[in-house]
């Protein structure tokens, strides 16, 4: 029971060096541990450690205990030595394995079918998919996706049920923040008028202290490593923080906040409010994830979440 135990709490791996084409699959049930089994299974000097992991697929640096725990089975590291870099150019030169995984899908495939194989893994990534995943798979035959996951129709439209009401709700919370952003800006409007009318002569001032500070400036050579995607969905929808996955949201926490007010056309201020929006959202799914986990793990015999016991309210878009 104590080894079974164990086994559960371990994740499945992949590791390999920045620029070897060998791989080598691991399991471990924390960030340390995984480094260390890295280092060994890798040869990795001494002399040259501490490493550094980092997403094979887009050279995310994994450091945080909870993201990692929210990865997947079989997850891609590279195991990047002392002063070593990830840069994409190494996709270029005969590493080929990055592109392939157990669950092999083509360039062709639908991404529906790798969404499905995440769920399949562990339902709980539900909440750490973005809103334009959860609308892919709201969008798949219902057939075609119980026999991607091997579950009945039956289960399967609960499951996009459940997805439904996943996006409905961020939709929701995004609305409910507009109107409270709209009604802050009104009171600011209001509280400018009056102030207006009670110090005619404190306007100017305030106006070109406002102008000294150059706090509007904004430098166009600063760049950022966020996709169009994002960026777009950054400066055009209300709540963004919403509608990114947890990756896009992880990139927005790591951006330097200027760069980041540049890329957008904001103001310094607005981007920092925009981090923040983004860390709680994070902070928030990867709460949800851990309470899905704690749940399972005290729930008798089972090993998946209880598919038929959701609520079923799906609305077609």
């Amino acid at each position: 029971a104590e080894r079974q135990m164990m086994a559960a709490r371990l994740k499945r791996c992949v590791v390999r060096r920045r620029d070897g084409p060998e791989q080598h699959g691991v399991a471990a049930s924390c960030l340390r541990e995984l480094r260390d089994k890295a280092c060994g299974v890798l040869a990795i000097d001494k002399a040259r450690e501490p490493i550094t992991l980092v997403l094979a697929e887009d050279g995310t640096i994994v450091d945080d205990e909870d993201y990692f725990l929210c990865l997947p089975s079989n997850t891609k590291f590279v195991a990047l030595a002392k002063d070593e870099k990830w840069s994409s150019k190494i996709l270029d030169s005969g590493t080929s394995w990055l592109s392939e995984s157990v669950d092999e899908v083509d360039s062709a495939a639908e991404k529906w079918k790798q969404l499905a194989r995440q769920l399949k893994d562990d339902l709980s990534h539900i909440i750490l998919m973005s809103e334009e995943d959860l609308q892919v798979l709201i969008d798949v035959p219902r057939s075609d996706l119980a026999e991607e996951l091997a579950q009945s129709e039956t289960k399967i439209q609960v499951l996009q049920d459940t997805l439904q009401q996943v996006l409905d709700r961020r939709e929701e919370e995004r609305q409910s923040r507009q109107l409270l952003e709209l009604y802050l800006e009104a009171l600011k409007t209001e509280d400018s008028i009056l102030s207006k009318v009670a110090e005619p002569e404190a306007a100017p001032r305030k106006e070109m202290d406002v102008v000294d500070t150059g706090t509007s400036s904004t430098d166009t050579s600063a760049t950022t490593v966020l996709s169009d995607q994002a960026l777009a969905a950054l400066k055009e929808k209300p709540a963004p923080e919403l509608c990114l996955d947890s990756q896009d949201l992880e990139l927005v926490l790591k951006e330097d906040t200027a760069a980041l007010a540049s890329a957008l056309g904001w103001d310094k201020q607005k981007a920092e409010a925009l981090q923040e929006a983004c860390d709680q959202e994070l902070s928030k799914r990867l709460k949800q994830v851990q309470t899905l986990r704690s749940l399972r793990s005290t729930s008798k015999g089972k090993k998946t979440l209880p598919w038929g016991d959701w609520p079923s309210s799906k609305r077609k878009k």
